[in-house]
């Protein structure tokens, strides 16, 4: 692979380096111009009744709470995804996929097992599990969530 230089339309951040898109959004540029939070995560900008929930963690007030067991870990991610879809006026019936990262692969029957008794009440959304190293704040799941606003 060459490690040629892509003329983009843009700005460069000089910092980094990066070329932002001068058609993106101001909260889109904002994204990618530091990350200086826990991840560097975003939520989709522009026209479209797809919701993007990404980096969902086992945070209460911004502090990742990692040392808790696997399946209260589970349950605060999933809590957090409830309140994120209710400030968009929607449930867990408009989810449409799910990605649920995992540092500790023995933990998936765990995670299974509150995974179904949240979506009880509701036809299940795909999902998938992706084994990983490390998560940030030593969490031991993570989330990331299409949503339909419908």
């Amino acid at each position: 692979m060459s490690q040629g230089v892509v003329e983009q339309k843009g700005q460069t951040n000089s910092d980094r380096g990066m070329t932002v898109d001068d058609s993106l959004s101001e909260e889109s540029k904002r994204q990618r111009d530091g990350i200086d939070n826990v991840g560097a995560f975003g939520m989709r900008t522009g026209e479209s009744d797809l919701v993007f929930f990404q980096g969902i963690l086992p945070e209460i007030n911004g502090d990742v709470k990692g040392s808790e067991p696997v399946d209260e870990q589970i349950r605060m991610c999933l809590d957090r995804l409830e309140l994120m879809l209710e400030n968009r006026s929607a449930s867990l019936d408009d989810v449409m996929k799910v990605e649920v990262q995992l540092a500790d692969a023995d933990a998936a029957a765990v995670v299974d097992r509150a995974y179904e008794s949240r979506f009880d009440a509701v036809e299940f959304p795909p999902r998938t599990v992706v084994g990983v190293c490390s998560l940030p704040g030593g969490a031991d799941v993570q989330l990331d969530v299409i949503a339909a606003e419908e």
